[in-house]
């Protein structure tokens, strides 16, 4: 089974704000706003980051999962983790054997998602989605390469987690998702890792990311969401 790290999402109360930071620090493009969070009392934003994605959502009223999120962090932070599959089948019967709930499928033309309840998972939201083509992604539009900008970041290349017991919620999405589990760090078979942390005073969720910077003069660290975002050159 083919896995990788295809998109990272936070959750903002005022997105416009998140935007601005987003492209003033990482360098990247709006590339699309899809009117299907609307389901979920959201809207959204997405950037490409090479051939992956940065989302931003924020809550359009009250009672929604983000906003509840964002109470009980205490602001702004990581949200989901998406990650891309070849093949649906086998998690679906790896998710039913193990009592974790599919809490929404999510579909539109050429892609599912899997939403699984994090109450299972622990630290975020994991969706496993897959699309008709290896390496499509409609959830971003049409023409999301017409708005891709490498002039900063090209990559993303970690999410970090923190967890009260880092090892055991490595070792839980590391099942879930049939890969390996190497000091605490999921790794997907085909890009892009999952690390697992200390929880610090905010509780347990997202806390970071680790992008590649396009060139030596890019690295550094900036924060966007209440979010680490470790800019490092190869």
């Amino acid at each position: 089974m083919r896995t990788r790290l295809r998109q990272i999402v936070m959750v903002a109360a005022d997105l416009e704000a998140a935007e601005e930071r987003i492209v003033d620090r990482l360098g990247v493009e709006l590339c699309f706003r899809d009117p299907g969070v609307a389901r979920f009392g959201l809207r959204n934003a997405l950037f490409p980051i090479g051939d992956q994605f940065l989302e931003v959502v924020s809550p359009t009223r009250d009672g929604t999962t983000a906003g509840r999120q964002l109470a009980r962090r205490g602001g702004d932070g990581g949200y989901m983790v998406i990650v891309e599959v070849d093949d649906l089948g086998p998690f679906r019967r790896r998710f039913d054997e193990r009592g974790v709930r599919i809490v929404y499928e999510t579909v539109t033309d050429g892609i599912v998602g899997l939403h699984l309840h994090p109450a299972d998972v622990g630290g975020a939201i994991l969706s496993v989605d897959r699309a008709d083509s290896w390496g499509a992604w409609p959830w971003a539009g049409p023409s999301w390469a017409e708005h891709l900008r490498t002039g900063v970041v090209d990559r993303v290349d970690a999410v970090v987690i923190e967890a009260n017991d880092p090892a055991a919620m490595a070792g839980r999405w590391g099942d879930l998702l049939a890969v390996a589990v190497v000091d605490d760090t999921v790794q997907p078979s085909d890009g892009g890792t999952i690390r697992f942390v200390p929880a610090t005073d905010r509780g347990e969720g997202v806390s970071g990311f680790e992008l590649r910077a396009a060139s030596p003069d890019r690295a550094g660290v900036t924060t966007i969401c209440n979010c680490s975002f470790d800019l490092v050159a190869s």
